[in-house]
């Protein structure tokens, strides 16, 4: 008996110094560091917002967590994530909690009645603890706060992307909202969510791994725009100076035109005018053709007053 017992724990022993239960061990150690460290990221970022307002701790958290620098805690969480999509496409998870409920407070109102008729004394009663477990106002205050901050994310990162403030994410926020409109029509939602997942996970593994060649691309794709764009630039200031040059051309020879019609108009018109009432010029007139002032002062009359009897009419005064 006792070599049996030193035997299994011989086993036992070599076994935990295997080669295979170090690395367990280890990649263990490695992953709970890894989850600590993304836990430990959720802190306000020193860089504000575009309007000057400070940005939640969970900013950093999910740039943490998708940036793929925690590898093992990133790929628990889609691995999580996933298996909840699936979870709930394949399991009726509804009817599955109450089938759980109706399972336990079977067995424990089973326990509890048996107990009590054979040994006096329920089952249920001997598990019940002494106190019973209740949150406290610290870790409620504390979930309340991480909700609050959860909502204020998605609230001030819905209205970063709506004006823009980073265009390359608003961009590919465009087109996944482009693609998704047609893809809703073939594709349910769990697989929406289950694509719109892998693309936010892979999405920042493949650049990570891969950042020379496509910052290369990028970088080559920007400098052929820009090129393209410096000629679209260089062909519509030249077309718009063109058009310039031709509008004051046409300006031009049109004033020129009404000018020389005018100038043309106006002096026939008024000279056929004095000919045809027999007017001389004024430049032809001459002392003689108007008749000499008056030498001699005015006399007037003496005015007469005029006596009305009454009942006679009054004389009109012209």
């Amino acid at each position: 008996m006792a070599d049996d017992y030193s035997n299994g724990s011989t086993n036992l022993d070599a076994l935990k110094n295997s080669p295979v239960a170090q690395n367990v061990a280890d990649q263990h150690a490695k992953t709970v560091d890894e989850l600590s460290n993304l836990s430990a990221s959720r802190r306000t970022p020193s860089t504000p917002a575009a309007t000057g307002q400070p940005l939640t701790h969970y900013h950093s958290f999910f740039s943490e967590l998708l940036s793929w620098n925690n590898p093992r805690a990133s790929a628990i969480a889609y691995l999580s994530i996933v298996a909840a999509i699936f979870s709930v496409r394949y399991l009726d998870m509804l009817r599955l909690g109450f089938k759980l409920t109706w399972m336990v407070l079977g067995v424990t109102v089973t326990a509890e009645v048996a107990g009590k008729t054979v040994l006096n004394q329920g089952l249920a009663t001997q598990l019940r603890p002494r106190k019973y477990y209740t949150v406290s106002k610290e870790t409620l205050d504390s979930a309340i706060g991480d909700v609050h901050e959860l909502v204020n994310f998605f609230v001030i990162e819905a209205q970063r992307i709506l004006f823009a403030e980073n265009v390359y994410v608003s961009g590919l926020v465009a087109i996944a909202a482009f693609f998704a409109y047609y893809l809703v029509k073939i594709v349910p939602y769990w697989g929406l969510a289950l694509i719109a997942t892998t693309l936010a996970f892979l999405g920042p593994l493949v650049y990570k791994t891969n950042k020379e060649f496509i910052d290369a691309q990028l970088h080559r794709a920007s400098e052929i725009i820009g090129a393209q764009t410096a000629q679209l630039k260089t062909a519509a200031q030249q077309n718009s100076e063109k058009a310039t040059q031709l509008t004051k051309q046409f300006v031009g020879e049109y004033t020129a035109k009404a000018q020389t019609l005018v100038s043309k108009a106006t002096p026939a018109s008024l000279h056929g005018e004095e000919h045809t009432n027999g007017h001389a010029n004024k430049s032809e007139l001459r002392d003689a053709d108007f008749p000499p002032a008056p030498q001699a002062d005015i006399q007037t009359e003496p005015v007469v007053p005029v006596t009305v009897k009454s009942g006679e009419q009054q004389p009109l005064l012209i």
